[in-house]
């Protein structure tokens, strides 16, 4: 029979619709049931490609013995991380101060008024490796519910007074300068693990954000280390087992040092991350490298996430079936050299393990091997190794597919709009640029409102109950600003305006310029949770600073550059110290020193070739956080148009920066120079 969460939409609730745990959703009739109950509340937290959530799942949740514990002692609340990303932040940060860690699944014991009183993550169904057994925990903490109430009490309104006092300062008004962004860059420097790419030691995450920071460093600066460090580190990756050698896209994180074993989850705002800065790379460098893992990322987010409706699903599952019935990690992407044989013939087998890395001994389990691409000398017959990529995938395609959630997060729908609509304009994939484009028109059909409030999540077209959290309105509007620049169509201006409004209006403490990650109007838990540091993906704090700054450069307004200023003092003050924790923030302030520049090309029609040319040479430009605008003379598309008529006749372009303008000229070449771009 199957429980409560059968009329969930989240792919990962629904995977525990049949648990005989009586489970409840997140809402206000499960903690009144609990007070009616008298009984404490059982919160646990994970999401659907997290490969131990599935393991505790199958070892306890499934298991009848320990379900009807659950449903004896406890009301029992299960929680998709990724639809209520503010209940995971509380209560994670109340894990981590109590135990030094954290992770998912999380399992927290609250009292029926949310209030937290014993905290952990897995959970093993007998002791194991010092830690107790799930039914061991649950009968402790019945026990002690039910004989030291008073005690449990006061550890909960501690725990609740400590978490409500942790009122975070922004550090000032001050935007980052020359000297923070100097130590930020002599900490990464430090870090930096010179043999490998990356920093610091394993688990290996790849640093997306701080990778964005150091590509804007060197163009604002010409700092040749801070290029040298996210040049090495993106080759590292692109040669590693993190990356899919087959498919393209990125797997979660490396377990080892050297990018070599993953864990097999492949995140949509990873690869959207991924695919903006090595199109960022090869924007600065030419690197065919770049532009090759730039394009297969983009392929592999189309091709394997893009959901009917046109938006993009959260993610593909570390597991799938290893082709005999068992759920295995990993199993859809490891290969032996009998299966080489078996695919390739005794021929092509050989060169084929040499290429990728294939060994008897394997880099993974069972002897089996990750696909990387260890020599980095040119390939003798590139056409063989095509052939042979094409026949290894075509297998693979074959294999049972891990499982895919397929929800719509706002927030990582908007990162992938901005990769894609970039993507697709550099290196003249239109394809790109509609998925884009439909992916935006999926968030304003379905996920917006009336009042431009927009919803975290959809499903199949339907539009989820949670509302929307900061990084959802400000990645959202960082998407449609890519796609303003890109497609030259003012509505995506108009519709970021409305985002950055809300962001203005409901996350802004308009006293200290502090941002909060939900609105004013949010469901009040027991902290309104506050974070400016990268996690996975930007911050919504850091996010937000960056699209308030692109809409300012857009439109002129003050109160918007205003509040991105000031929301960059919390980056002034943490840059210097944990810059690998922080670097959209500091990658935000890098566009702040450049001004950042306003680009106005101003032509005869999207149909023109001379206006085609100066815009391309625009978006190819990579002058931290330039804004780019294109319309006819007296368009009224953007306002950067405004009074920016054709020169002599012909398409021109207009630079501008800290309300100083260049001459406006006619020839891409000079317009290349003055934004630092290709050819």
């Amino acid at each position: 029979m199957a429980n409560r969460l059968a009329q969930a939409t989240s792919p990962y609730l629904l995977q525990h619709a049949d648990n005989p745990v009586d489970w409840w959703t997140w809402s206000e009739e499960a903690f009144v049931e609990a007070r009616r109950r008298d009984v404490p509340v059982l919160l646990s937290v994970g999401y659907s490609s997290c490969h131990w959530c599935h393991v505790m799942a199958h070892e306890s949740f499934e298991d009848q013995a320990t379900a009807d514990e659950m449903n004896a002692h406890f009301v029992s609340i299960k929680v998709d991380r990724e639809e209520r990303p503010d209940v995971d932040a509380v209560y994670m940060e109340a894990v981590q101060a109590a135990t030094g860690q954290g992770g998912w699944p999380m399992t927290v014991f609250l009292t029926p008024d949310a209030e937290p009183f014993y905290f952990g993550t897995y959970f093993p169904p007998a002791p194991r490796h010092g830690m107790p057994s799930f039914r061991q925990v649950l009968e402790g903490v019945a026990q002690a519910w039910a004989e030291r109430r008073d005690e449990v009490g006061e550890v909960a309104g501690k725990i609740t007074r400590d978490l409500a006092g942790r009122e975070l300062s922004v550090g000032g008004d001050e935007v980052p300068g020359e000297q923070e962004l100097a130590q930020a860059l002599l900490g990464l420097t430090r870090e930096y693990d010179a043999q490998r790419g990356g920093f610091g030691g394993a688990p290996k995450f790849p640093p997306s954000m701080v990778l964005e920071f150091l590509l804007r460093h060197h163009a604002r600066t010409g700092a040749e280390g801070a290029l040298q460090m996210a040049a090495d580190t993106c080759e590292r990756m692109a040669r590693g087992g993190i990356y899919d050698q087959l498919g393209g896209g990125f797997a979660r994180y490396s377990v080892d040092r050297d990018w070599v074993v993953p864990h097999f989850e492949k995140m949509l705002y990873d690869n959207a991350l991924l695919c903006r800065v090595y199109t960022h790379l090869w924007r600065t460098t030419g690197s065919e490298l770049a532009r090759r893992v730039a394009l297969e990322t983009a392929d592999f987010m189309v091709r394997e996430l893009r959901t009917p409706e046109g938006g993009f699903a959260s993610a593909l599952d570390a597991d799938s079936d290893d082709g005999t019935g068992r759920h295995v990690e990993g199993a859809y992407y490891v290969w032996t050299p009998a299966q080489l044989r078996e695919v390739l013939g005794d021929a092509d087998a050989e060169p084929a393990a040499r290429y990728f890395g294939v060994t008897e001994e394997g880099t993974f389990e069972e002897g089996a091997s990750v696909l990387q691409l260890p020599q980095r000398d040119e390939v003798a017959d590139a056409a063989r190794i095509d052939g042979i990529r094409e026949r290894l995938l075509a297998a693979r395609d074959r294999r049972p597919a891990p499982g895919r959630d397929d929800k719509v997060v706002a927030a990582w729908n908007g990162l992938a709009i901005a990769a894609l609509a970039e993507t697709g304009a550099c290196f003249g994939r239109p394809d790109l640029v509609e998925a884009a484009v439909a992916a935006g028109d999926l968030l304003v059909r379905v996920h917006l409102d009336d009042h431009a409030r927009i919803a975290r999540t959809s499903k199949d077209g339907q539009v989820g109950a949670n509302a929307g959290v900061l990084e959802d309105y400000a990645d959202v509007a960082e998407g449609f600003l890519a796609l303003a620049s890109v497609t030259g169509e003012g509505v995506w201006l108009d519709f970021a305006g409305l985002l950055v409004d809300h962001i203005l209006a409901r996350f802004l403490d308009a006293e200290s310029g502090a941002l909060y990650d939900t609105a004013s109007d949010a469901e009040r838990l027991i902290r309104r949770p506050q974070d400016p540091t990268d996690n996975a993906a930007p911050s919504g704090w850091t996010a937000a600073a960056g699209a308030l700054l692109g809409y300012a450069a857009h439109t002129g307004s003050e109160p918007h550059r205003t509040a991105a200023e000031r929301a960059l003092g919390v980056v002034k003050a943490l840059g210097p110290r944990v810059p690998r924790f922080i670097g959209w923030g500091l990658a935000v302030a890098e566009a702040v020193l450049d001004g950042p520049r306003e680009v106005a090309v101003v032509g005869r029609g999207a149909d023109d070739p001379a206006t085609a040319e100066l815009h391309r040479t625009a978006l190819l430009g990579t002058a931290p956080g330039a804004v780019v605008a294109v319309g006819t003379e007296g368009s009224d598309e953007f306002p950067l148009l405004a009074d920016r008529p054709l020169v002599d006749g012909a398409p021109a372009a207009y630079v501008c920066r800290n309300f100083t303008c260049d001459a406006p000229t006619t020839d891409p070449d000079r317009l290349r120079t003055a934004l630092g771009g290709r050819a």
